[in-house]
């Protein structure tokens, strides 16, 4: 589609990103050109801090490559009757729209803001008829939220420099969401596991249908099982022993379905069920919400209107029948600490529209979360599924058996969905029909050995889950909070567990020991209720600002000073150097910890140590040094030699074993999903410039040379708290 230029007379509407844009522009007809800022036209400048301490005001800049857009954007201004701001509804939306207004000049008596939750031609056509003013208090809770995670970032990350290793950072939830990883870690570490046995019966009832049956006490007490040498004994003793059924319990129970998505109960169980990290999820649920499919992503609210629960009913009762549909709607009551700004859950923008009929309209990766979204919402409102448990307690000289049985008596909601969980639930099968006083016969019996288990480590969507519980950080910082711990390789992950690297723990352990509330979870918590009660207009936004900053600012300089290098980042040992007698220390080194001798001098290629240096180091007993990974199949097309996955200066890479008289090195590019929006024929790739700092760019290039630092149709979010000043070196 052709687009529109601005013209006198028209009215001009302004939205975040292209993809949004042209979906509005097609619904609200030829009366209207519609403009992307392409996230936020101005910020916080990224060579320096941008903030006065002394009265905190932010000095906004406009980006090198959102010169072009603010150009445009104040010409069509100036030409258009009416300028409507329809940037999304939470304070970064209310924030772009204020940053639009300021840099295109746009006066008060032409602007109309005006919000909606959903993309859809009656929901833009009810907002345009009640538009209204800039909500100043959502602006200033997002500045006090920006200017909060600059001070943090740019003061603090430097200190980590100083004190630990350069290009570290820190930041007011990230830390917090380190520091779970790491103690988490510390848990597990320090877990002493404790053998136990079970002894498990399998029976025979008259009728010759068999069930298994757990023993659970003895002589009326506990039954625990130490030792091999006492599951021997209870065997013994049951072998001979005569079963009797002594009770059955019959009773029927009910499980409700979930409530609709929010953001973070999508990212949970977009990463359980597809396997998505956050980053992915919000990408795609941003681009279906930009198309119309569904509604607003970034909410912590279960409500859903009174339209959606009508013809949630009615596609209930079509694909379903009548025994699914409910008599009355399912409304959900929102639990989460804080919920704030978007005003319902997430669900498709038109439940008719099935999954199986969205599958031509969508890609793959869009069908799948969409899917989710649509069984989800349906779910929701369709009856509990209702079951007869029966406990079976059987008798046998002094012990007692336990069955456990449970028959799936209406399916309910499980017709359309059922909720994931990070552990397998375990399958409970029914049992047969027997009696009271009935006697059973033993056909086997086993002794098994367990030992108890330590915590889990956290996954993407436990961590999430966990946060939220604790009430830090908002919907739209998830995502990027966890992204920013994997690139700056804190943690790493393990099949789906996210495991701190050995930098994380001298982070955290220095953050704890100098800076114990920014890595405090109530004391997080409390910043963004802080927010909060600035976004309700309740408290002015510098005095809080300064409430936090004057004993912090404090703090970070007199550790600057106090503080020794040594003492955060080597650790004394009884270990001698095997070349020059001296004292051994743990260091931390860009791949982890090490042994090091005390007079260790880095030497240069082809000289000589200067005198009285040593060069002693070694891999900590069962660790070994970073290796290569030969990767079969993969032939370097230079030299002929195997390629290999290795760890550069600015992460992992693959090349060429034959290094350093080969230097192949294979360009991988990372895929976003995103249309390219100036050629529109092929993907945005990210890619990593000069000094290792990354950008997207198209994947045609050099035909198409679009490249920007942010990915245009991404989510916008909540940036977790300044990546730092690593950014600018």
């Amino acid at each position: 589609m052709a687009k529109r230029k601005a013209e006198d007379g028209h009215d001009l509407v302004v939205v975040e990103s292209p993809s949004k844009a042209r979906t509005l522009e097609r619904m609200l007809g030829p009366g209207y050109v519609v403009e992307a800022s392409y996230g936020h036209i101005r910020d916080l400048p990224k060579s320096k801090l941008g903030i006065d301490l002394r009265t905190f005001a932010p000095d906004y800049v406009i980006p090198d490559d959102s010169e072009k857009v603010a150009r445009q954007l104040r010409k069509d201004a100036k030409a258009a009757t009416r300028v409507w701001l329809a940037t999304d509804l939470d304070r970064e939306g209310e924030a772009i729209a204020w940053h639009v207004a300021d840099v295109a000049g746009i006066p008060e008596d032409k602007r109309r803001r005006v919000t909606f939750h959903e993309i859809t031609a009656s929901a833009i056509a009810e907002a345009f008829k009640k538009p209204r003013e800039i909500d100043m208090d959502l602006v200033n809770a997002q500045q006090a939220r920006r200017v909060v995670d600059r001070l943090v970032g740019y003061k603090l990350s430097p200190l980590l420099w100083k004190k630990i290793r350069y290009g570290l950072s820190a930041g007011r939830v990230q830390s917090v969401a380190l520091r779970l990883v790491v103690d988490r870690e510390r848990e597990i570490q320090a877990f002493k596991p404790e053998e136990f046995w079970t002894l498990d019966a399998l029976l025979q009832d008259a009728a010759g249908d068999r069930f298994p049956a757990e023993v659970i006490t003895h002589k009326g007490h506990k039954l625990h099982v130490p030792d091999q040498a006492h599951a021997d004994g209870h065997r013994a003793a049951l072998a001979d022993a005569l079963y009797k059924v002594a009770s059955v319990e019959k009773r029927e129970s009910s499980r409700n379905p979930a409530a609709p998505f929010t953001t973070s109960t999508l990212q949970q169980e977009a990463s359980r069920k597809l396997g998505f990290s956050l980053k992915r999820t919000m990408v795609i649920a941003q681009q279906l919400y930009e198309e119309g499919h569904i509604t607003y992503m970034r909410t912590d609210s279960l409500h859903l209107a009174e339209s959606a629960l009508h013809q949630a009913h009615e596609v209930v009762l079509k694909e379903y029948g009548k025994d699914y549909a409910l008599e009355k709607p399912r409304h959900y009551r929102t639990k989460s600490k804080g919920a704030q700004e978007a005003h319902e859950a997430i669900r498709p923008t038109d439940l008719s529209q099935t999954a199986s009929a969205m599958r031509k309209a969508l890609k793959p990766d869009q069908l799948k979360l969409y899917t989710l979204i649509w069984r989800r919402t349906l779910a929701s409102q369709m009856p509990p599924a209702r079951y007869e448990s029966t406990r079976l307690d059987i008798e046998a000289d002094g012990y007692v058996l336990r069955a456990n049985g449970r028959r799936l008596l209406f399916d309910g909601y499980l017709r359309a969905y059922q909720e994931g969980t990070d552990e397998p639930e375990r399958e409970i099968a029914p049992l047969p029909d027997v009696a009271q006083g009935e006697e059973l016969k033993l056909l086997g019996l086993d002794a098994t050995q367990h030992f108890t288990e330590p915590p889990p480590r956290f996954t993407e969507a436990s961590l999430v889950k966990t946060l939220e519980e604790h009430g830090i950080g908002r919907p739209s910082t998830y995502a990027p909070t966890i992204s920013t711990l994997l690139d700056r390789k804190y943690v790493r992950r393990e099949q789906r567990a996210l495991v701190p690297e050995d930098v994380a723990y001298t982070v955290v352990d220095f953050l704890k020991e100098h800076f114990a509330d920014i890595v405090d979870t109530g004391f997080t918590a409390r910043i963004e209720e802080d927010l909060d009660r600035i976004a309700r207009g309740e408290v002015a936004w510098v005095p809080v600002v300064k409430e936090f900053f004057d004993p912090f600012i404090a703090r970070v300089e007199e550790k600057a000073e106090t503080v020794k290098r040594s003492d955060v980042v080597e650790e004394a040992t009884d270990k001698t150097c095997p070349k020059c007698g001296r004292p051994v220390v743990i260091k931390l080194g860009r791949y982890g910890r090490f042994y090091s001798c005390t007079g260790f001098v880095r030497g240069k290629k082809g000289q000589p140590l200067p005198p009285g240096a040593c060069d002693y180091s070694a891999p900590l007993e069962g660790e070994q040094g970073p290796q290569m990974e030969i990767l079969e199949g993969e032939i370097c097309p230079q030299c002929g030699k195997p390629l290999a996955r290795r760890r550069g200066r600015f992460g992992p890479f693959i090349g060429c074993t034959g290094y350093p008289d080969c230097k192949y090195v294979k360009k991988q590019q990372q895929r976003t999903g995103v249309t390219c929006p100036e050629c529109k024929q092929a993907e945005l790739v990210r890619r990593r410039g000069r000094g290792g700092s990354f950008f997207y760019g198209c994947e045609r290039y050099p035909e198409c040379t679009f490249t920007a630092r942010e990915l245009p149709a991404a989510p916008k979010t909540e940036e977790p708290e300044a990546v730092a000043a690593a950014e600018t070196a």
